[in-house]
C-alpha cells in the first residue's frame, strides 16, 4: 500500500478530544522549538551544527510532526498523504547521504518525548485538561503515530537505497563489459567506468568462467570488490588481486555449487584474455578432460589447454605418428597408449614406469617391447621425444569411458 493510501489512524476513544487539542494548537511552535533544542542537545551531530539550514528543515519537520498530530485529535478524518509523503522523501534523502535511520529514529524519540511532556503539561493548565487515563491514552497514541511516520521514512530510505544499489550494480555490470570486452580497453576508459561504479582499479585481476553445476544454484558469495557477470549469457566474473592472501580459498568457498575456473592473473587491461582461458578450461572441465570437482586453474593444467587449441593439427600428427599402434584393438591400445605415456615422463626406467602403473616391471618391459616393434626402437630419441609425449598425451585424452573393457 502506497503513503497515498494510507490514513492515519489516533483511536482516541476519549471525550472532547477536538476541543481540548483546538486548546493546545497555538503551543505547537514552541513545543517544536523544545524538542528541536533537546534533539541538537542530545544528537549534536545529526542536526549539523555548521549548516543551519539543515537545522531549519529538522525545526519544520518536528513542528510539522506536532501540528499533524494536534490536527488529527481535531479532526480524526484529515488526510495524512502530504505528510506521509513528506517523510517519505526524508527517508529517500537519508538513503542518498548514506545514513542509516537509527539516528533518525532517535531524534524521533527524544522528539516524542518532549512533546508528550508538555502536552500533557499544557493539558493540565487548561480550565478542561485530561483525566490522567486519558492523558496516558494520548501519549501511546503519540507513539503510535510517530511509528506510522517511521514508516513512510523506512519506505523511502528502502526505495532510495534499493534504487542506488540497482544503479551501482548496472555501473558494475557495464564496468565487467568494458574489461572482458572486444577490444582492450585502455586504461583511462577503465578508470573513468570504476569511478562510476564505485570500484578501486587494482594492479591486477584474474577471470572466472562459471556454469551452474546441477541444480538451482545461488549467487556466488565473493568479495564485494568482485564483478560478477551472472547476468551474461556466458557467466563469469573478474575478481581483483588473485593472487593476494586468501583470495583463491575465497573462490573456492564462494563458488560451491558452480563448475569455476579461473584464468591467469594479468593487468585490468588483459581481462578478456585471462577469461578466454578460464572459458577454454571450463569447457574441458564440462567435458571431463581434466578435473572438474573444484576450481579448475587455467594455469594447472597448460599441457591440456595447448593440445585442444588446435586439435585439428594435432590430431593429424598423431595419425600418423601412431598409425600403427592405432590398429590395435582398443583395449590394448590404451594400455600400450598409457605405458608410453608414462615411459617418456620416467625416462624410460621400467622400475618407475611399473610402480606409477602399479604393474610388474616385466610386464611393463613386454610392453615396451611391443611398442617397439609398432613404432619403432626410435621412441626413445630425446629429439623426438617432445612430438610423441604430445601426441600420445591426446590419445589419452580422449581415451574413451570402457577402453579397459574387452
Amino acid at each position: 500500500m502506497g503513503t497515498s493510501d494510507r490514513l492515519i489512524e489516533l483511536r482516541l476513544p476519549v471525550d472532547g478530544v477536538p476541543e481540548k487539542a483546538a486548546a493546545l494548537r497555538r503551543h505547537v511552535p514552541r513545543i517544536a522549538q523544545e524538542a528541536v533544542r533537546e534533539i541538537e542537545r542530545e544528537l549534536p551531530d545529526y542536526v549539523r551544527p555548521h549548516d543551519p539550514r539543515y537545522g531549519k528543515v529538522i525545526g519544520q519537520a518536528v513542528e510539522w510532526v506536532i501540528g499533524h498530530f494536534i490536527d488529527l485529535m481535531m479532526d480524526p478524518d484529515r488526510s495524512s498523504d502530504e505528510i506521509l509523503l513528506f517523510f517519505r522523501g526524508i527517508g529517500m534523502g537519508e538513503a542518498r547521504e548514506g545514513r542509516s535511520l537509527d539516528t533518525w529514529q532517535a531524534a524521533m524519540r527524544i522528539g516524542a518525548g518532549v512533546a508528550v511532556q508538555r502536552l500533557t503539561a499544557e493539558s493540565e493548565r487548561a480550565a478542561q485538561g485530561f483525566t490522567p487515563a486519558a492523558t496516558g491514552m494520548v501519549a501511546q497514541a503519540v507513539f503510535a503515530y510517530l511509528d506510522q511516520i517511521a514508516i513512510a521514512v523506512a519506505e523511502g530510505h528502502a526505495e532510495a537505497s534499493s534504487r542506488a544499489a540497482g544503479m551501482l550494480q548496472g555501473r558494475r555490470r557495464d564496468l565487467l563489459e568494458l574489461l572482458i570486452g572486444d577490444p582492450a580497453p585502455q586504461p583511462r576508459a577503465i578508470r573513468e567506468r570504476a569511478d562510476e561504479a564505485q570500484w578501486r582499479v587494482p594492479e591486477s585481476v584474474a577471470a572466472v568462467a562459471l556454469v551452474e553445476r546441477g541444480g538451482t544454484t545461488g549467487r556466488p558469495v565473493l568479495p564485494p570488490d568482485a564483478l560478477i557477470g551472472l547476468h551474461l549469457d556466458e557467466p563469469c566474473l573478474v575478481l581483483p588481486d588473485p593472487d593476494g592472501p586468501g583470495r583463491r580459498h575465497l573462490l573456492e568457498t564462494g563458488l560451491r555449487g558452480w563448475i569455476a575456473a579461473v584464468g591467469p592473473t594479468v593487468s585490468p587491461p588483459e581481462s578478456a584474455k585471462s577469461l578466454s582461458l578460464a572459458r577454454r578450461a571450463l569447457d574441458l572441465a564440462r567435458r571431463g578432460l581434466i578435473d572438474g570437482s573444484g576450481l579448475v586453474v587455467a594455469e594447472d593444467n597448460m599441457p591440456v589447454l595447448v593440445l585442444t587449441q588446435d586439435r585439428e593439427l594435432v590430431e593429424r600428427v598423431a595419425a600418423r605418428r601412431l598409425a600403427p599402434l592405432m590398429e590395435v584393438r582398443p583395449a590394448g591400445r590404451y594400455r600400450l597408449a598409457e605405458t608410453l605415456l608414462a615411459a617418456i615422463e620416467c625416462g624410460f626406467n621400467a622400475t618407475e614406469v611399473a610402480a606409477r602403473l602399479q604393474v610388474h616391471p616385466q610386464t611393463i618391459r613386454y610392453r615396451m617391447r611391443q611398442l617397439e616393434e609398432l613404432l619403432g626402437k626410435d621412441i626413445a630419441d630425446p629429439g623426438q621425444r617432445l612430438e610423441l609425449h604430445m601426441v600420445v598425451y591426446s590419445v589419452m585424452l580422449n581415451r574413451p569411458p570402457d577402453s579397459e573393457a574387452g
